[in-house]
């Protein structure tokens, strides 16, 4: 009897022990869009001796005997959360994680809903133990639903446009304006857009990659810390339930052009108080409205005197360099260093001379891999590229001849 009792007595106390160690996550059920992505912020408490592992999406979960909580069993897999989307965080005992639904994954668990199978599925984070004990896997029960009430409110998509789609770097003297600027925005739930456009002038540190994620992505330490440039304006706008929103960029007399050299405009986004948006862990409620799995985009463009009339032609052979031969995709340009050059600022043309594209490139970077979409841009079959190298005060020093993209 005595040995009964010192046993039960044992299990009650290991009980209690892993009971205390166990892994928490608020929140641990959301709603998601069922035909599109969503985004949620999840913050993991009490991971102690723990290293945060693999995450994934199923449609049923089984024991994760002899380790602690339920693992996804793997004949319903629906995916693993992309790299490009892993914008977690371990700061002592708490971990956090941006839960980025992506839209294959929603259709993979949409689809099984059809079939007659649980409406419901799972998202499962692993924790290795580092000192020899269980592992642990915890728990999100995601349910369908529709864009709207229930779902928190996440940005899915952001893209800055200028005036008419067009896709080049402007290249501007500084008393012409820049063409208008939008932000088309496609997000799940409903609440108020809050943030503020902002400039990054020559010579100014750019941002690096956490200064621009929405501040709902961020963790309650990291709030505060991003990089602040000069204001230019603010927008706060309530974004009801329908998922795509054009927010007009900044008006053009704000946005300065002063200064000559290249020009970062930034789109930043501050948390929002919203419907199913907030994680808690230990009593604190963090505000997670308008959270995104990705780094916010820029708009560049360049102020500097184009019509130098001193300009140097120079051949392709001189600034082109021999490298770029016929090549599959990507296609990467390449060209020659030009001494004392602030900025190289390439160009692509069709068959009939028809600007369809130029970026602005740093001067420690002699190459550019052109977007995937390039001959989309026209109907011509033959596109020509040029280059050409400005020095610190907008001058020309070296222009190349028009040379074949291959």
């Amino acid at each position: 009897m005595m040995n009964k009792i010192i046993f039960i007595a044992t299990f009650i106390f290991l009980f209690s022990i892993a009971a205390f160690a166990q892994v928490t996550v608020s929140p641990d059920n959301i709603t998601a869009y069922s035909q599109g992505a969503t985004s949620a912020y999840l913050t993991f408490g009490n991971v102690v001796d723990l290293r945060p592992a693999e995450a994934v999406w199923c449609g049923e979960i089984v024991s994760a005997a002899p380790d602690i909580g339920f693992r996804c069993d793997p004949t319903t897999i629906f995916g693993t959360l992309p790299a490009r989307y892993d914008q977690s965080r371990l700061n002592g005992a708490r971990y956090t994680d941006i839960m980025s639904i992506t839209p294959t994954v929603a259709r993979r668990a949409y689809t099984d809903a059809v079939s007659g199978n649980n409406s419901q599925f799972f998202y499962v984070k692993h924790f290795v133990s580092t000192g020899g004990g269980q592992d642990q896997f915890v728990t999100v029960t995601i349910r369908l639903g529709r864009n709207g009430a229930g779902v928190p409110f996440s940005l899915t998509s952001v893209k800055l446009n200028w005036q008419n789609g067009e896709k080049v770097v402007p290249f501007i003297k500084p008393d012409e304006k820049l063409p208008k600027i939008t932000a088309e925005i496609r997000y799940t739930g409903t609440g108020r857009l809050k943030g503020r456009w902002e400039i990054v002038k020559p010579g100014e540190d750019l941002p690096d990659r956490r200064d621009l994620l929405s501040e709902a992505a961020l963790p309650i330490e990291e709030r505060g810390t991003q990089k602040r440039y000069t204001l230019l304006n603010r927008f706060n706008v309530n974004l009801p339930p329908g998922g795509k929103y054009v927010l007009p960029g900044p008006e053009n007399w704000r946005i300065d052009k002063t200064v000559e050299g290249m020009y970062l405009l930034l789109f930043r986004v501050e948390a929002s108080d919203a419907p199913d948006s907030v994680s808690n862990i230990g009593g604190e409620t963090l505000a997670t409205g308008a959270v995104a799995g990705f780094a916010m985009p820029t708009l560049r463009y360049y102020v500097g005197n184009s019509t130098n009339t001193n300009i140097q032609q120079i051949t392709k052979t001189n600034l082109i360099s021999d490298e770029l031969s016929d090549q599959p995709l990507p296609i990467i340009l390449r060209w020659k260093t030009v001494a004392d050059t602030k900025i190289y600022r390439l160009e692509i043309e069709d068959n009939e001379n028809k600007k369809i594209f130029s970026a602005v490139v740093l001067p420690s970077v002699k190459q550019y891999q052109l977007p995937s979409f390039i001959r989309e841009l026209t109907v011509s079959k033959q596109l020509k590229w040029r280059v050409t190298a400005f020095d610190a005060s907008g001058k020309t020093l070296e222009e190349s001849k028009l040379a074949d993209v291959k």
